[in-house]
């Protein structure tokens, strides 16, 4: 009898072409379908909690996957890590799951961060890993902005061309920014979001930092429903997946 797996997982996207299997390239998916298949000679598909696009990281994806082999947790974490092996993967926890939990369809929130570096010098340890902003940027005023797009909106000004949800509409629970020395770092949460809808609001939210634009002009971008409204889509380098929430754990949208 088969029993399903849940682990966290964090990666280094830079190697992959995002989360999902690709036939033209590498994925993280791809890397630890391999792992499961070199440590318990089974091929299993491995669902993830968020699709994460290429050069996006992830310090705790959660991925859930069926084993026929009778192994414990630690015995799990530890093998697929030894497979995993050159690719900047890693297992941080495995867990035995009951019922019917489902990585992706259980999943009721999720949580981004994206790291600015906002200084004039290169980035020497973080390149590939945040987005380096040399123009000095007023987090107070991006945090302020921010709360503009907080709430169930249509998010059209903010979604990707090539988008594939139903709807655009969606209820960002929180969008907030705020500075560590040089680091300005924004965290997203929501159920859901469209494909490169972080990316896109964080774009938005530079060019207030950078005071040409104000939260009245963020206001006006979201009412537009037109992405051609909205700034620049970030790059892939300062975004991480950060968090999935599950049933038992806090996650309360606003009040809209």
């Amino acid at each position: 009898m088969s029993r399903r797996w849940k682990i966290t997982v964090e990666f280094d996207g830079r190697p992959f072409l995002g989360w999902q299997r690709q036939d033209h390239g590498p994925s993280v998916q791809a890397c630890l379908e391999e792992a499961v298949h070199r440590f318990a000679q089974e091929r299993v598909t491995v669902h993830a909690a968020g699709r994460t696009d290429s050069g996006v990281h992830a310090t705790a994806m959660v991925a859930s996957f069926d084993l026929e082999k009778d192994v414990g947790a630690e015995k799990v974490r530890d093998a697929l890590n030894y497979h995993l092996k050159p690719n900047p993967v890693a297992v941080l926890r495995a867990e035995a799951m009951e019922g019917d939990f489902h990585a992706r369809f259980s999943c009721i929130g999720r949580s981004y961060l994206y790291r600015i570096v906002n200084r004039r010098a290169p980035l020497a340890l973080d390149a590939g890993r945040a987005w380096l902003v040399s123009h000095p940027l007023d987090a107070d005023a991006m945090h302020a902005a921010a709360q503009r797009l907080v709430g169930q909106h249509d998010f059209t000004s903010f979604r990707a061309s090539l988008c594939q949800a139903a709807s655009p509409v969606k209820t960002l629970a929180e969008l907030s920014v705020g500075r560590v020395g040089e680091e300005v770092r924004i965290v997203a949460r929501a159920r859901s979001f469209l494909h490169h809808q972080v990316r896109n609001m964080v774009g938005t939210l530079k060019m207030v930092g950078e005071g040409r634009w104000t939260a009245d002009d963020v206001s006006s971008a979201l009412a537009a429903r037109n992405r051609s409204a909205a700034g620049q889509t970030a790059p892939a380098d300062g975004l991480y997946f950060t968090h999935a929430f599950y049933p038992g754990e806090r996650f309360d949208d606003p009040v809209t």
